[in-house]
Parts: C-alpha cells; structure tokens; sequence
C-alpha cells in the first residue's frame, strides 16, 4: 500500500490518524474533510486505501464509503463510534468495505489495513484476468466472424477456413487477430 485517502473532519484526528500511519507503515497521505471534496479527489486519482472517519460534515460517511467501493478498486475501512459499529458492519459488509469501532484498537486497526490491502490485491489480479479474457473473447469472435466470411465469400468449409487462418498468421508471421482482421476489412468493406 502506497497511496491513502483519509477524509474525516477533524483536524486533530487527520493527525493522530496519519501519524498513526507513518509509524507503521510508509504510505502517502492525503486529507479531505468532506465526502464532497474526496469525491472530487477521486476522480482525479485513485488510492490504494481510503479511511473515512465517520461522521463528516457534509454526510455519515457510509454514502461514501459505499460509492467509493462500488466504483473503484480502493480498499476501504471505515471508522465509526463504537454504538453503530454492528449496524454499519453489517450494512457495509456487501460492499467489501472493513468497519472499525472507535475508539480505535491500534492492533485490529493495522489487522483491517492489512486485511484491505491484501483484498484489494486480489480484486487487482482478478480484474487483470477477466481484461485478459474478455480481450481473448473478442479475438475468438474476430476470428470466428473471419471464418464465416471465408465461408461465405471462398466456399471454404469451417475447417478449411481455421486452416487457412492459421496458415496465414504462421506465412505472416503475425497473430491470428491480424489476420481475421484484415479478412474482415477485405471482405465486409
């Protein structure tokens, strides 16, 4: 972990939660004192944690830290008064994002950072496979629709049509995308 967002509207806790912090692990902090001015801040980067200590002026803080969860892949841990730490658990508790009870237990603390961090790293490897899986889908449909062509336009069979692409692509020296590419601007143009 890299980069944190801490919003909250005290001073004095933006403070002790960042000295908090840098005593324990090297991290880059930044400070918002609304949801409003995080969400502006979010837009313009993302972080690899954001700690919201509720409640902030403008709203509770479960608002934020239920959009932030939806709409990015930062971790986030959100702390509360120990009273609504079972209600907020439990509703922030589909959207991935850790509740702490305040005051703060410097151990479970550090726990649910870890905890976050090590989520966060998971749902980062998980999106990076589907990115490679959906690009390999849509060059499995490229490379299907190049083959209905060639059956369309050349008469081939569908095995003759696979043949001929990977043909190509060996002769080529190229990927089999490429080829289905340029079957597909020479034939559909």
């Amino acid at each position: 972990m890299e980069t944190v967002l801490l919003v909250t509207a005290s001073q004095k806790a933006a403070a002790a939660l960042e000295q908090m912090l840098n005593n324990h692990v090297r991290v880059q902090v930044a400070t918002a004192n609304s949801a409003a001015l995080a969400r502006q801040m979010l837009l313009e980067r993302e972080y690899d944690l954001v700690l919201i200590n509720a409640p902030l002026n403008d709203e509770m803080g479960s608002e934020l830290a239920m959009d932030i969860a939806s709409n990015t892949t930062c971790g986030v841990i959100l702390l509360v008064k120990s009273e609504l730490f079972d209600e907020m658990a439990h509703r922030m508790e589909d959207y991935g994002v850790w509740v702490v009870a305040k005051p703060i237990n410097k151990l479970l603390f550090f726990e649910a950072i870890r905890f976050v961090s090590a989520t966060r790293k998971r749902l980062l490897g998980l999106q990076k496979e589907n990115a490679k899986l959906q690009d390999k889908m849509e060059e499995l449909r490229l490379i299907s629709r190049a083959k209905c062509v060639l059956v369309q336009y050349l008469n081939l069979t569908e095995p003759q049509a696979h043949h001929y692409i990977e043909r190509q692509a060996m002769d080529l020296r190229t990927t089999r995308r490429e080829v289905a590419l340029s079957i597909l601007k020479m034939y559909e143009s």
